[in-house]
Parts: C-alpha cells; sequence; structure tokens
C-alpha cells in the first residue's frame, strides 16, 4: 500500500520552492560534513606521510617525544645498542629539526622542515629520493620539496628551468645563515606542522645546525632479519634498552603521531567538534522541516487515521520523506564537494580528496541524521486526532 501511493514524495514535492529550498540546506550540510571529514583527513595523512615512507622495521625514538614537530633527541649509543639483539640486521639514524629558509626574491624567512640521513642507507622509500642520493652525498647539496609552500619563492620553478639554485638556511639559534646548493626536487608536501621540506645528508645536517651534535639524533631507524618475529624482537628491545627511549612498530609509530594531533593539540579537537555539530545541526534543520510538513498536513494525516490507516503507515510516510530528504540532499553536496576539495587542495596543498570511504561515511552520517530527525517529528503526527478536522 505505501508503494502504491507515495504520499511521502507528493507531499514534498507540493510545494516546489520550498522543497528545493530543504534541499540546498541539507546539501550544505552535506558539504560542511565532507570538508570537515576531508580536512580531518587530510591533517592525518599529512602528519604521517612521513612515517609511512620511512624505511624500518621498528624505530626508535626519545621517551620525550610528542610529535615531528618538535624536537626531541636521543643518544645514538642507543640505536647501535639495538644491533646486539637477535633478529636486527641493520640500523640507520635519522636527523630532524626546523630550520628557517630564507626567500631568495624577497628575503624573507619561513620554517622549513630539514632531514638528514647516511645517503649511503637508503633510510627512505622514496624512489624519487632514492635515485638522486649521490646528489646530496655532495657537500652542502640538498633536495628541495617541490610542493612546499609558495612562500618560499620559485625555487623548484627555477630549479626545473636549468638555472643554479644556491639558498640560504638559518638556525633559529643563529643570525649567520648556511649557502646551499639545490641539486633537486621530490614530491612530499606540506602538512599541518610544516610548510615545506629539505632533505640533506647528515654531514650537511650537522654544518648547517652548528649547534646540533652528531650523537643526538632524533629517529632510529631498525631494520629486521627476514626470519625475526617483530613483536617479540619489539618486545624484547622495549625491555632491555635504557627507558629513555621508545621502540614502536611501524602502526604504533603513526597511531603515536595520529593520537597528538586527534588529542594533544587544539585543531584535532575543533576537527572532531566541527563535525559532530555539523550532525547536530543537520539533525535540527530536517526537524524543523519534517515537524514543519506534518504540522502543515495534520487534518490530512487525522483524516487518513478516521477511515482506518493506523499509526505505523502515518509512521513510514514521514520516514519516507526524511530517506527522500536524505538521498535528493546528498547527491547535489557530494558533487559540490569535489569542487570544493579541488579547490582547497590547490590552495592549500594538503592531501584533500574524495574517496570511499568518505563518501560512505558522510552518506550513512546523512540519513542517520535525517532519520533521527523524522524520530523527533512522529511525536507531533501522534497527537494527530480525527476530531482536529473539525
Amino acid at each position: 500500500m505505501i508503494l502504491n501511493i507515495p504520499l511521502a514524495w507528493l507531499q514534498l514535492a507540493q510545494q516546489k520552492v520550498r522543497f528545493l529550498v530543504t534541499l540546498c540546506g541539507i546539501a550544505f550540510i552535506v558539504v560542511l560534513l565532507f570538508v570537515q571529514l576531508g580536512l580531518q583527513d587530510a591533517l592525518y595523512a599529512s602528519a604521517t606521510y612521513f612515517h609511512h615512507n620511512i624505511r624500518g622495521d621498528l624505530f626508535l625514538i626519545s621517551y620525550q617525544y610528542n610529535s615531528l614537530t618538535s624536537q626531541q633527541s636521543f643518544p645514538r649509543p642507543r640505536l647501535y645498542q639495538a644491533l646486539g639483539f637477535n633478529g636486527v640486521e641493520s640500523v640507520s639514524p635519522l636527523y630532524l629539526q626546523f630550520a628557517k629558509l630564507k626567500n631568495p626574491i624577497n628575503g624573507q624567512k619561513f620554517p622549513i622542515y630539514v632531514i638528514g640521513f647516511d645517503p649511503g642507507d637508503l633510510a627512505l622509500n622514496l624512489p624519487e629520493v632514492n635515485h638522486k642520493l649521490n646528489i646530496i652525498k655532495l657537500p652542502d647539496m640538498v633536495l628541495f620539496d617541490r610542493d612546499s609552500r609558495r612562500e618560499f619563492g620559485p625555487i623548484a620553478k627555477t630549479f626545473e628551468q636549468g638555472k643554479p639554485v644556491f639558498i640560504e638556511i638559518f638556525s633559529y639559534n643563529s643570525r649567520i645563515g648556511y649557502r646551499v646548493k639545490v641539486g633537486g626536487l621530490f614530491t612530499q608536501g606540506p602538512s599541518f606542522g610544516v610548510d615545506g621540506n629539505l632533505i640533506m645528508s647528515y654531514l650537511t645536517f650537522l654544518r648547517t645546525f652548528q649547534d646540533r651534535r652528531s650523537e643526538e639524533i632524533d629517529v632510529g631507524l631498525i631494520t629486521l632479519k627476514p626470519d625475526a618475529n617483530l613483536k617479540e624482537v619489539s618486545k624484547n628491545l622495549s625491555t632491555h634498552l635504557p627507558h629513555d627511549v621508545r621502540v614502536l612498530t611501524r602502526q604504533e609509530f603513526i597511531d603515536f603521531e595520529k593520537k597528538f594531533w586527534s588529542i594533544r593539540t587544539p585543531i584535532g579537537f575543533v576537527f572532531s567538534l566541527m563535525v559532530t555539530m555539523g550532525f547536530v545541526i543537520g539533525i535540527a534543520v530536517v526537524y524543523q522541516i519534517l515537524y514543519s510538513n506534518v504540522s502543515n498536513h495534520l487534518a490530512e494525516y487525522a483524516t487518513l487515521k478516521a477511515i482506518g490507516y493506523k499509526n505505523n503507515y502515518l509512521l513510514h510516510v514521514v520516514f519516507q520523506q526524511a530517506l527522500f530528504l536524505a538521498i535528493l540532499g546528498y547527491i547535489p553536496g557530494f558533487l559540490i564537494t569535489i569542487n570544493v576539495y579541488d579547490l582547497a587542495k590547490n590552495a592549500t596543498l594538503l592531501p584533500i580528496f574524495m574517496s570511499i570511504d568518505k563518501a560512505l561515511i558522510v552518506l550513512i552520517t546523512t540519513v542517520l541524521m535525517c532519520l533521527f530527525s523524522g524520530f523527533f517529528a512522529m511525536r507531533r503526527l501522534s497527537s494527530a486526532d480525527p476530531a482536529d478536522i473539525f
């Protein structure tokens, strides 16, 4: 009977202008949810890009470590102690630190993230970098991230034109810059905490940051033998190494970074709050629409009850309206979001993109949002009495 009489659709479409305005409101909520989820995913993806692309099975960090964007060094001998444990094949140190790069055009200085390692080791799972390791073996040669923010000037563009590019790097504790030459480009991109990236050998790193000692490293890469048990080696290292360091698997390392950004920084909390607020606002908007629609047709509902239709049928009508609104509002919201994502990606250089996971999450959220609204609007419908038509 419900399918034979499309009452839900006829009521919604009766006032076309109001119906279109309603769909625009829901589409706006859908875009809002997509944008918040897209930015939140971009936060975690950009913050953990480095974690996904460093070589190693286990990673050694300082016990005081918070995130890659805050410097927490530990003694390099801790890393070499790991070589004495069963199952460990090799180790490699990473040096990480912020510096200020001087824009070669206007002379302004902007923070840039510097990554130093031994070019004799394959420290990164980035073919674009590994093919250029011979370049950074030369003194004072660096690789520049072509997706760094525009504040650093046309460094990548000038290099691609075949012109020599020299840049000046300043340690935060020094007013005297260190001059290096860009020997190649790679692609990593910025994050919420990093505007650009430089890769260099650890020898160039130590010359750039003269206040750093070679015995102080930031991340230790531990590669295990093929037959080693990851969990057993990790547990053994955690138990016997001094407690001023942590031993993490790759997934633990990634989760540790995500936890920092989601819990210990305001931006992670804001994104979670905005997603929740978008859902609540959506419920309120759809509730007002359905409540108003039920109120305007209360007499018709009372008439249906008078001629024998049960409450369940009327409730199905309201839920059908909620479902229609969810689907028809989601489609334009989805299409608008694709363009918004492209605009945001080009403006911020962050990894903001549409994915099947996000599409399904927002679709399910939109449906639930409308169904919850329909549930609350049903209270008005339960008061429909045949006597109301007189």
